[in-house]
């Protein structure tokens, strides 16, 4: 081997590997595939002599535009010891041996980087092949799926240009499949190849064996760049700076006749979990052609007649791998002369249900511990289980597609207005509320309706975020679809779907069709919401999984989970999916419908003793709520957050007053009341309401507002208090940036409830704490500590100012261009940032405890109930998550893997 100068690499890296010299937790080294075939090799199974070419050397050639000095000789070195365990050299003329170049990246990237098979063929030894394998036919089929797989992946012809010559060559045999072309129709074909590749490649097709593999290494390399496989990573999210490994494996042959083949198995079925015999089979075929469906496969079980003894040989290997991976393993296999070969495996792709099911199995058969059972599911394939879903044998007719914002399968009758939607619900209609975009005003609409649609917005619209906080079905910015308010219809070219027509949506993926699909009920939402037990006998074996996989999770994680949550039937509901308390009520909620105006009195009033009467009829309704919601949530903590709405959201349209006040003076009929409002609309008007007069700026600004809201909070507490009830208020103080806002309002707050507890002779242990969701109040944690029991991080909101994004507008925009550049992996409203937005996150955490040790610390953002986030909230020593009743189970199997990954790590 020659002295390795390469400025790029460090003295004495290994570049080639063996098969005999690798194993299965080489992943990063030598990928998936390289890994699994030495892990293979190891265990005495039959596989295909060859060696790994490592990721190492892919990512020196990316960065340099070069292959590493040392790695041709270490090529050499391992084709040399290969030629030897062969008895024949590539390529050589009278017996030639064939290898095929494959990608294998760590992660799995089905058919998206570059294989070559065959390579070694040339005019020569395709002579040699026929002689030696006793079948011309099969040699120049294999040299004409050498030149056409070479010319399109290494070479760059175009695909079609082979797949047309190839048709030319069928319809002149008046046959219909490739395998009836006979050797002299396959030599014409391979001489048409040739002069394909001359003309598009402007070079011959490369004679020199070892050419052709060097030249097939450095496409797979370059495949990890393709266009393909950059979108694939983006939207699996998988790094880009893995690089990819490239397996040479010397060739074994399916299409040698009816006593070979080439197959796929699985160890367990990866639709239901069950175990058996599942996968297909085709006879006399390489692998292409059971992906390309040249010919019907035969199912798995039919090889046990065509060929027992590699039938029972393949049960062998297949129960050897299960028991070694501890997993469902998805198997690829060729049989050459009936000699079995296994040419792949790895751990198998399997559907939600099957995930559970498999991993309880595992547990049972002893093969897997209950911390290992968690790390086999994930909280996105329960959310799956969760949804209902349309009928997939039923027949639809499709009206577009808009964004999948919210998963769910939703049928009922179109309504275009919030008051059409509650007042259909309350007669027993089912309805799908549709508008162009949703704002809080249509919050009760929603809460109506089985399904939102819209034709704008993205996945994090209002439409978007809070059809998933409620677990309703929505689907977002279905652009194609032109929504008429006001005639209260939509079209869709020449299709009109008018008010009272029947619609449905698929919020999983997108799709509006027209009519009633029929929906098919999820029996693991029906065990959660306590209607189906999982010790009963008619539960379902999925419901038992889940079941015993929740149990595992919650005996395991360290994070509590709570609700988020604003009247006592959400309350309620998140109870039964097992929430700890409420991390979040959102008073704002209280107060839209029919309040509105109340609150809008109370901005507006001009005198103390407007404010004072707009506060006293408030104060009661508010009790009211509390109250509801402590006996709901009786035990359990309760965080209340103060009034936080942009204030534009309780102030008349100032477009339409101004058209208003116009029209009547133009009538010479103008309203006093309304120039009086137009007036101090103009005067609060704002530019950008999220960033204005909000949150503990407003409690601040109008008198008494915060105090109301503290006293109906106390006097509930107390109330439920004297009928024996168990309130645990915490009251939490929205945006504030410095320490000094938070004490005023504790201040003022002390003294109300000190008032309550002498008026009523009870005592109130209520807790005052913080949101913590703008960059300051982050950075001055350790002052704001100092005031606050406790902090709730508001990722939502300190996402928007950290990213200067404004997210009812940014998606829309430029989110998706970003997304395809690659600039996000995911949005940052759906996962935390942990670069930037994490950082302060877990700056607060620090400088918080370090001022208060006993310092209480949630989350109640969006990403309470993300499953990634949800791992990045543990790892920084939150004391729980708060998120949407229905993601609830989905965060507490998530802490419950946090919890088992965090103590494994720790044994490790």
């Amino acid at each position: 081997m020659s002295e390795n100068k390469d400025p790029h690499v460090a003295q004495g890296v290994k570049f080639v590997y063996d098969f005999t010299e690798g194993n299965k937790d080489l992943k990063d080294l030598l990928g998936g595939k390289g890994a699994n075939l030495a892990e293979m090799t190891n265990l005495g199974l039959p596989v295909p002599p060859g060696f790994t070419i490592t990721t190492e050397a892919c990512k020196v050639y990316l960065d340099s535009g070069e292959e590493p000095v040392a790695l041709r000789d270490e090529v050499s070195a391992h084709l040399d010891a290969l030629e030897k365990k062969m008895g024949k050299q590539l390529g050589q003329a009278d017996d030639p041996l064939l290898v095929s170049v494959r990608s294998g990246a760590k992660f799995s990237m089905p058919g998206m980087m570059d294989t070559v098979l065959n390579i070694g063929l040339s005019d020569k030894s395709v002579q040699g092949l026929a002689k030696q394998a006793g079948d011309e036919r099969f040699a120049w089929d294999s040299y004409r799926r050498l030149i056409q797989m070479f010319g399109k992946t290494v070479l760059g012809v175009e695909g079609d240009l082979f797949e047309d010559a190839l048709e030319k060559a069928k319809e002149a045999k008046k046959v219909t499949v490739d395998t009836d072309l006979e050797a002299a129709d396959l030599k014409k074909l391979v001489t048409k190849f040739k002069k394909l590749v001359k003309t598009e490649a402007g070079r011959d097709f490369p004679q020199d064996p070892r050419e052709q593999m060097d030249l097939a290494v450095k496409a797979v390399f370059d495949s990890w760049n393709g266009d393909r496989a950059k979108l694939y990573r983006r939207q699996e999210r998988i790094p880009h700076d893995l690089g990819t490994a490239v397996n040479v494996c010397s060739m074994v042959f399916g299409n040698l006749g009816p006593d070979s083949g080439t197959g796929v198995a699985f160890t367990r079925d990866p639709a239901s979990g069950h175990q058996g015999v599942y996968g297909d089979y085709l006879q006399n075929a390489q692998g292409e052609d059971v992906v390309a469906g040249i010919r019907n496969t035969v199912p798995l079980a039919d090889l046990e007649q065509i060929d027992k003894k590699s039938y029972d040989q393949l049960m062998q290997i297949m129960e050897t791998l299960e028991t070694h991976y501890k997993d469902l393993c998805d198997i690829e296999f060729t049989i050459e002369r009936g000699q079995l070969w296994m040419l792949q495996t790895r751990v198998g792709k399997r559907t939600a249900g099957a995930a559970f099911r498999i991993a309880t199995q595992l547990v049972d058969q002893g093969l897997i511990s209950e911390a290992e059972a968690l790390q086999r599911v994930t909280g996105a394939q329960l959310a799956q289980l969760m949804f209902p879903r349309f009928d997939d044998e039923a027949k639809v007719e499709q009206l577009g597609r808009g964004i999948a914002a919210s998963p769910g399968a939703a049928v009922g009758k179109a309504v275009f207005d919030s008051y059409t939607a509650i007042k259909w619900s309350r007669s027993g209609e089912k309805v799908i509320l549709i508008r162009r975009e949703t704002n809080p005003d249509d919050l009760d609409g929603m809460i109506a309706a089985e399904g939102i649609l819209t034709s704008r917005g993205g996945k994090t619209s209002h439409a978007a975020v809070v059809a998933r906080g409620m677990g309703k079905t929505c689907v977002c910015g279905a652009e194609d679809l032109e929504v008429d308010t006001k005639r209260r219809r939509l079209t869709v070219g020449d299709t009109v779907v008018e008010e009272g027509d029947v619609v449905s949506i698929d919020g999983s993926t997108g799709k509006v069709y027209l009519g009633e699909v029929p929906v098919v009920p999820s029996p693991v939402v029906e065990y959660f919401e306590g209607r189906m037990h999982a010790g009963a006998d008619d539960a379902d074996e999925l419901v038992q999984a889940v079941h015993r996989i929740m149990a595992f999770a919650d005996g395991k994680r360290r994070l509590r989970v709570r609700a988020n949550a604003d009247n006592a039937e959400d309350a309620l509901r998140a109870r039964r999916f097992g929430a700890q308390g409420i991390g979040l009520c959102r008073t704002e909620h209280m107060f839209l419908g029919e309040r509105r105006e109340m609150v809008e009195k109370l901005i507006l009033a001009d005198t103390e003793g407007e404010r004072e009467e707009a506060l006293k009829a408030l104060l009661p309704q508010q009790k009211q709520d509390f109250v509801e919601l402590f006996e709901a949530m009786d035990g359990l903590p309760v965080t209340v957050r103060l009034l936080d709405p942009p204030l534009h959201e309780f102030l008349p349209d100032i477009t339409e007053l101004s058209v208003r006040v116009a029209l009547a003076e133009s009538r010479k009929d103008a309203n006093e009341n309304d120039l009086r409002l137009l007036q101090a609309v103009h005067k609060l008007h704002e530019q950008n309401p999220m960033l204005g007069l909000r949150g503990v700026r407003l409690g601040l600004v109008i008198p008494g507002l915060f105090a109301m809201q503290v006293r109906a909070i106390a006097e509930a507490a107390a109330e439920r208090k004297e009928a024996k009830g168990d309130p645990r208020a915490e009251i939490m103080i929205p945006l504030v940036g410095t320490v000094q806002e938070l004490e005023i309002v504790k201040d003022e707050a002390d003294q109300v409830i000190a008032e309550v507890e002498a008026a009523t002779g009870t005592s109130l242990k209520l807790t005052i704490g913080t949101m913590i969701e703008l960059p300051r109040a982050a950075l001055t944690a350790a002052q704001i500590a100092e005031a606050a029991q406790f902090f709730s991080f508001g990722t939502n909101d300190l996402t928007q100012t950290v990213w200067g994004f404004s997210r009812d507008d940014v998606e829309a925009s430029f989110f998706t261009a970003y997304l395809e550049k690659g600039i996000f992996g995911v949005s940052p409203f759906e996962t935390i940032d942990k670069d930037g937005v994490g950082s302060l996150v877990k700056h607060a955490v620090k400088q918080g405890r370090a001022t208060r040790p006993d310092l209480k610390l949630g989350v109640c953002g969006e990403h309470g109930g993300d499953p990634e986030s949800v791992h990045f909230f543990h790892e920084v020593g939150l004391d729980y998550v708060s998120c949407s009743p229905f993601r609830i189970p989905v965060a507490r199997l998530e802490a419950g893997r946090a919890a088992s990954q965090a103590q494994g790590s720790d044994h490790r």
